[in-house]
């Protein structure tokens, strides 16, 4: 009976705590988002998987020797797996809406707008005493704003490595939860007119362009701000392997077998993060508040953006796809297109949405650039 008694005191179930409890059902509902409702599985699968290891008691797997602790020193600590995510987004990517209508490249722009007013108000909120947050913390909380995780990854792990773990999961948790966050905003600063608004079609661009324009904006933008070079030269050497046309069994990986065993390895590493004990704080709390401001306004002055820009056009844009703007590639222009069709049943938005969309990209890792020569130094 005592041999009994000690393996009954062993069991998860004795050691199990009420915020254990809590982040498994956390875990439990991440994962019913993405089978159920469809939010990014690729990214909500492995992160609610790795959570719910995380906060099983007795279970050493998010620690130490741990597995996933293993693949969170290998790949966020290092600033790898980022790198290597946005090789294969660039693999992935086509430039031809954007290059097709440069303008939409101002609402990539504006939408990293959400970035540098949150860094600002976290520096705001420490003045006053709410938090008490550096400038490299600050700036690694704003860059969630832009909605896209390698990037913010690769910047916490160089200016705020302690709160790698909690920017990690706002900024994931966030861009898998689009469909979520942006229709009520997009809704609250347009009408239905504007919704309706049919965009002209786009012009053909040819393969010469699409092969000049990721040299060009590397050396442009790397030349200018240095720091942007590593995310930006990942991202134009997966995109310029696929233009190419010369080396598809490079591009083919890149797009297929590498950024998938990446994506699983972040997945769980972030997952690995949402331990009771790590999550449940003030300052992850704090973090993932200011995470939903900085996305929020990035949203939104991207819609503002491209009412801007309609009162100087003749060819209206529709403000819709200014909430792409943000880096979520592509579920950001999937709900914009969504938007659009509920206001016009045949208004198909998404090609438009993937100029701004894929600025947003380009937008996130000029804007981490910023941050790393602005606070790194």
């Amino acid at each position: 009976m005592s041999r009994l008694l000690e393996l009954w005191q062993t069991t998860g179930i004795v050691q199990m705590t009420l915020p254990q409890l809590l982040m498994i059902a956390i875990g439990l509902l991440l994962l019913y988002l993405a089978i159920k409702k469809g939010f990014e599985p690729l990214l909500l699968i492995p992160i609610g998987f790795g959570g719910i290891l995380a906060n099983i008691p007795g279970v050493d797997i998010a620690v130490g020797d741990g597995i996933l602790h293993q693949f969170y020193v290998m790949g966020l600590e290092t600033g790898v797996f980022p790198l290597l995510i946005f090789m294969g987004v660039g693999a992935m990517t086509d430039f031809g809406p954007l290059l097709a209508n440069p303008k939409t490249l101002l609402l990539g722009a504006a939408a990293q707008f959400g970035i540098f007013s949150t860094l600002l108000g976290a520096l705001y909120l420490t003045d006053i005493g709410v938090f008490n947050f550096t400038l490299q913390q600050a700036a690694a909380i704003g860059i969630i704003g832009g909605a896209d995780g390698p990037t913010a990854i690769y910047v916490a792990g160089i200016l705020a490595p302690e709160m790698l773990g909690a920017i990690a999961v706002a900024a994931y948790s966030y861009m898998a939860l689009v469909p979520l966050i942006q229709p009520p905003i997009m809704r609250a600063l347009t009408t239905v007119e504007e919704r309706k608004i049919t965009m002209v079609q786009l012009r053909e661009v040819s393969q010469t362009e699409k092969i000049i324009f990721p040299l060009l904006l590397l050396i442009l933008v790397a030349l200018v701000i240095p720091s942007a070079a590593p995310l930006l030269g990942m991202f134009c050497f997966g995109n310029l392997m696929k233009e190419s046309g010369v080396v598809t069994r490079l591009s083919d990986t890149a797009q297929n077998a590498l950024i998938n065993i990446v994506t699983i390895l972040l997945g769980l590493s972030v997952g690995s993060k949402l331990g009771a004990d790590q999550f449940l704080v003030s300052s992850t709390l704090g973090i993932l508040s200011l995470g939903m401001v900085a996305f929020s306004i990035g949203t939104a002055t991207g819609v503002l953006m491209a009412k801007l820009m309609n009162v100087f056009s003749v060819h209206k844009v529709n403000p819709l796809i200014g909430a792409a703007g943000v880096s979520a590639v592509p579920m950001a222009a999937r709900v914009a297109n969504k938007v659009g069709l509920e206001a016009n049943p045949n208004n198909f938005l998404l090609m438009h949405a993937m100029g701004p969309n894929v600025a947003g990209v380009i937008g996130s890792a000029v804007a981490a650039g910023v941050l790393l020569q602005f606070a790194g130094g």
